[in-house]
């Protein structure tokens, strides 16, 4: 594409690409935005060396002209988006680039490829942390995905609530929170389970979790009382029938005398058994494959689509695709989030070539990221996951909802709309 509009002149026309989903996961009501930090990152260490111009070259993928221009990239137009940690529907605008076409073309993969992970990630975590209540979350899912996604991932989690991450690189470059418990395996490797609990609190106090069900789970718990006294900061339950068995724990760590020891379970935890465990005796959640697959959702279905370009005379006009069931609404769009007068969600409004007018209730969601080529919008991690928690309480109480449904709040066009709106409720069999 670059190197034929390049050829035939179309390359530097005004143009606007939009990056939104045409729906929900099913089941969902609600998505999350998350990577747009490593989004900037990206954006500004995106060039092409000596060594990337010489690949293309030899192997013939785009002529010269093309990899003379490749030579001096940079990306000198704006960005618009939605922040970190951002509620988004069907049809929201979350990220919008405006530049030339051949700029802006060129950003359609890596921008697809961090939003549609990190935000699948943040999605999956934020049903979780609402259903965990004030129960901390931890993420420990490294060992079940690519070791660069599985700091994203940690990142994306904590936007969205979780406590603490297992990933001590997330924590280094991020400084998230980190914990973490010994596995079955430290347990294993000693005589009994007596030297495992011992060597543990010997090395790291009697403020560790030990983890009581390798073996018999009653026994455990009193070897570990034994060791510490009831000073134990917490105990971990990784197998069986986590309510019952945390109800039993919890019974005997009372009678034992401790009774501020926490239980944290583990077990290929989801949102569905998080929210199942809500009335047992259980004080946090370590969960990990799931949570870094997106639950069942390993993308957002997000796309990068051409909304509008400058036609001859160098005027902007709207495009959009008309294809069977990929309809696009054409036109620069922009955003607002109508509240009512309590401060609850209810519509995304979306302005087609013209901004929505506040009502005096209502939020505006696009913010300046890039301006002119410069990187101006970045937040911090924990920006973010306040932000996140913040509009969260916003959403109608059906939106934690884990049956299926519908989009919690509609999304509404307004302006200059020639088609229907692609991204209303299909009607269901």
């Amino acid at each position: 594409m670059l190197q034929a509009s390049l050829a035939d002149g179309t390359a530097h026309r005004r143009s606007v690409f939009e990056l939104f989903a045409r729906r929900l996961p099913d089941g969902r009501r609600y998505g999350v935005v998350a990577g747009v930090n490593r989004l900037l990152d990206a954006l500004e260490a995106f060039r092409f060396d000596e060594q990337t111009i010489a690949f293309l070259s030899d192997r013939g993928v785009v002529d010269q002209a093309t990899c003379d221009w490749l030579a001096t990239y940079k990306f000198s137009g704006d960005i618009a988006g939605y922040a970190d940690g951002e509620i988004f529907f069907p049809g929201s605008p979350v990220l919008v680039v405006e530049s030339t076409f051949a700029e802006a073309v060129l950003l359609e993969t890596v921008f697809l490829s961090i939003l549609n992970h990190d935000s699948a990630v943040a999605s999956a975590a934020s049903r979780m942390t609402w259903w965990a209540g004030g129960r901390p979350c931890i993420e420990m899912g490294s060992r079940r995905t690519h070791e660069g996604a599985a700091v994203a991932s940690a990142l994306a989690a904590y936007i969205s609530g979780f406590a603490a991450t297992s990933n001590l690189e997330a924590a280094r470059r991020y400084g998230i929170p980190s914990t973490g418990t010994a596995a079955h395996s430290f347990t294993l490797l000693h005589d009994t389970e007596r030297d495992a609990f011992v060597s543990q609190v010997d090395a790291l106090g009697k403020g560790t979790t030990l983890l009581v069900d390798t073996y018999d789970l009653t026994e455990a718990v009193r070897t570990a009382i034994e060791v510490t006294g009831t000073e134990l900061g917490a105990v971990r339950l990784d197998s069986g029938d986590l309510p019952s068995l945390a109800g039993q724990v919890r019974e005997q760590l009372d009678a034992l005398g401790a009774t501020k020891t926490r239980i944290i379970v583990t077990s290929d935890l989801d949102e569905y058994q998080i929210a199942a465990l809500a009335p047992a005796s259980v004080d946090g959640y370590g969960v990990g494959t799931s949570l870094v697959t997106g639950s069942g959702h390993p993308t957002c279905g997000f796309v990068y689509k051409l909304v509008a370009r400058a036609d001859a005379e160098g005027n902007l006009k709207p495009v959009a695709k008309k294809s069977p069931d990929k309809i696009s609404i054409g036109g620069r769009k922009y955003a607002l989030r109508r509240r009512d007068k309590s401060g609850v969600a209810e519509a995304e409004l979306v302005g087609v070539g013209e901004a929505p007018v506040d009502d005096g209730d209502d939020r505006m969601l696009l913010r300046t990221l890039v301006e002119g080529g410069k990187v101006v919008g970045r937040t911090t991690p924990d920006e973010s996951r306040a932000h996140h928690l913040k509009v969260r309480d916003e959403l109608p109480r059906s939106a934690s909802q884990l049956s299926r449904g519908e989009p919690a709040i509609p999304t509404e066009y307004i302006g200059n709309v020639q088609a229907r709106n692609p991204f209303a409720p299909r009607p269901r069999a």
